[in-house]
């Protein structure tokens, strides 16, 4: 349920409703904007009189909400969040591009791949310390020390980072990482979201690939009922029956998105496609659309790359998408 207050009303009429709605076991989310004051009533409402509280006169409308998702619901917050990641803003129109390597390899690979991705316009270095992989022989990432040197070339180029976590016991090796990624196989691992939600850093949480976006839009409430409200949605592309692509690129997700939740959302065209030479038409896609930013995975030698070589651009196509994607926003 939510309750839009008038513009004039006073602090402590609203004291007096916050203590009432408090008295009857309801938890409030209160969303101040510029020009109307939300609250967010969490909680079993059912028995709650609307008539009762719409009757008072600082109250301008009651109204039900029957999404399961309250905290990312954007009826409950009318203003589009804004996430800061090591200074870059977000979302609310702030566009950034996350750029890197699938998988850290060595202090040579990344410096000079973040190096390259920062002279070219992004924002944020992306890059795998720990890898979930379909094959148990496959590279399954530096680990620890992989995240040591992305916290280098952090050093090295002033770029914030983001970068995976597989399992909650890892947690603390991710002290000075800017933004965690929580991949499409975790998205639905609940007690890793409970305890992401109780820190204080920014969530890059990608949909998992065979998940609706109202599953993805409760996993982000996972972490937000936490208390963490600093979430980032990721479009990554969903399994379909097709298979000329890795996965099918759901770019209606971010009009949904948009609809439906206050959230940022970014788009990450390599995992969608697999296939280097699609990324460029579908990350000006994602600009087009009204996508929130984009994570494309860049690498200096595709075809020597230990993850997903086939879909990382050379940091020469990198800079080229980069120019592509800025004229398409600059309209």
């Amino acid at each position: 349920m939510i309750v839009v207050l008038k513009q004039n009303f006073m602090q402590e009429q609203l004291d007096m409703l916050l203590h009432w709605l408090q008295e009857q076991g309801i938890a409030v989310h209160q969303s101040l904007g510029e020009h109307s004051t939300v609250l967010g009533l969490i909680g079993d409402t059912a028995g709650l009189d609307t008539d009762l509280i719409e009757a008072q006169d600082f109250v301008e409308k009651v109204q039900r909400v029957q999404e399961p998702f309250k905290k990312a619901n954007r009826k409950f917050h009318p203003i589009d969040t804004v996430v800061g990641v090591g200074g870059v803003k977000i979302g609310a129109g702030n566009f950034a591009v996350m750029a890197g390597p699938c998988s850290v390899e060595s202090p040579e690979q990344v410096s000079e791949i973040a190096a390259a991705v920062k002279a070219s316009g992004a924002g944020i270095l992306r890059g795998g310390a720990f890898k979930p992989r379909t094959s148990p022989y496959d590279f399954q990432g530096m680990g620890n020390d992989g995240i040591e040197l992305l916290l280098q070339a952090k050093a090295q180029t002033g770029l914030p980072i983001v970068t995976e976590i597989m399992n909650v016991s890892h947690l603390p090796a991710f002290e000075h990482v800017d933004c965690i990624q929580v991949g499409a196989r975790n998205m639905q691992n609940f007690e890793l979201l409970k305890e992401l939600g109780r820190c204080n850093k920014p969530i890059l949480l990608k949909r998992g690939l065979a998940n609706t976006i109202q599953e993805w839009l409760m996993s982000a409430e996972y972490i937000m009922a936490g208390g963490n409200q600093q979430v980032i949605l990721c479009e990554r592309g969903i399994r379909t029956f097709e298979t000329a692509t890795r996965n099918t690129l759901d770019l209606s997700a971010v009009c949904v998105i948009k609809e439906k939740s206050h959230l940022p959302i970014v788009v990450d065209p390599s995992h969608a496609t697999g296939v280097s030479r699609y990324v460029k038409q579908l990350a000006v896609a994602a600009a087009a659309v009204g996508a929130d930013g984009l994570m494309i995975e860049v690498h200096n030698n595709p075809a020597k790359a230990l993850c997903d070589g086939p879909q990382s651009l050379t940091p020469a196509q990198f800079d080229d998408v980069m120019r592509a994607v800025n004229q398409v926003r600059a309209k």
